[in-house]
């Protein structure tokens, strides 16, 4: 081979690798650009049906690399890349990041259950995973929540889905459960009035649902009363208090006993004979 021979076979090589390389790059350009208005157009829709902002934007990630994953792929096959090996091994290094991020899929699918079908939102006070508080973010991967003491928790996600979930502020509207005990000697009927005129004088007890005032047991030491109120959610805790401080101090003026426990230890004198 001569060198002009040489000289023509290398610029035939040249020009042909250059017209590969130009096709690559621009199914990358073009490819780059199809996936990102098609992503906004997926996300359009997924919006459409109040879907949470958190998983938006997440999604719009996900779709988005996913489509640009396979237009490197269609540009790697411009070039002559065997992709067929190309995607063996973007297969295996998937499967090893799943591995070893097992615990972390699983929490980002519970996140992604958890902003669906929302069990909680922002701001709602929650019990799950032996923990209590306000919900102060929604993570992809774990919940934050806010205890009563002001102590910052991080929840992660797979717990709260595997465990159950209290939504203490889901409804409007609470009931709040007193047991109120009195002495067998004290008059039933007299406490009973007492315990309603309470009841009528909260401005907080709502009328509906109506409260309910019943005996429920014959305890050891104590006729027990259940006080059976409802409140607004908001209002639970100071009406609990309030109305706790508020029996007490009217059984005590009116001579109403609230007994606690006690035994009574009876000693007999017996004569033995000899």
């Amino acid at each position: 081979m001569n060198i002009d021979q040489l000289i023509t076979l290398i610029t035939n090589l040249a020009t042909a690798y250059s017209i590969k390389i130009i096709a690559a790059i621009l199914i990358f350009l073009i490819g780059k650009w199809i996936s990102k208005k098609i992503s906004k157009l997926i996300i359009k829709l997924i919006e459409k049906n109040n879907v949470d902002i958190t998983l938006v934007q997440f999604l719009d990630n996900i779709i988005y690399y996913s489509l640009l994953v396979v237009v490197i792929i269609a540009a790697a096959g411009q070039l002559g890349i065997n992709t067929t090996s190309f995607l063996t091994i973007v297969g295996a290094a998937g499967l090893a990041i799943g591995l070893a991020l097992k615990d972390s899929l699983s929490n980002f699918a519970s996140g992604v259950m958890l902003i669906l079908f929302r069990p909680y939102k922002i701001g709602d006070f929650i019990s799950t995973a032996g923990i209590s508080g306000n919900v102060i973010d929604i993570a992809m991967f774990n919940t934050i929540l806010n205890t009563p003491d002001n102590q910052k928790v991080i929840i992660p996600n797979s717990k709260i889905t595997s465990d159950v979930i209290t939504n203490v502020t889901a409804n409007k509207t609470r009931r709040i459960d007193l047991v109120i005990g009195i002495g067998y000697d004290d008059d039933i009927k007299k406490a009973k009035d007492i315990l309603e005129t309470i009841m009528k004088e909260e401005a907080k007890v709502l009328e509906t649902p109506a409260y309910k005032i019943a005996v429920s047991e014959l305890a050891d030491s104590s006729v027990n009363f259940v006080v059976r109120p409802w409140v607004k959610t908001g209002d639970y805790w100071n009406v609990y208090f309030d109305l706790t401080e508020k029996i007490k101090i009217a059984f005590d003026k009116e001579g109403i006993s609230i007994p606690y426990p006690q035994q009574d230890i009876h000693l007999y004198n017996q004569n033995t004979k000899s």
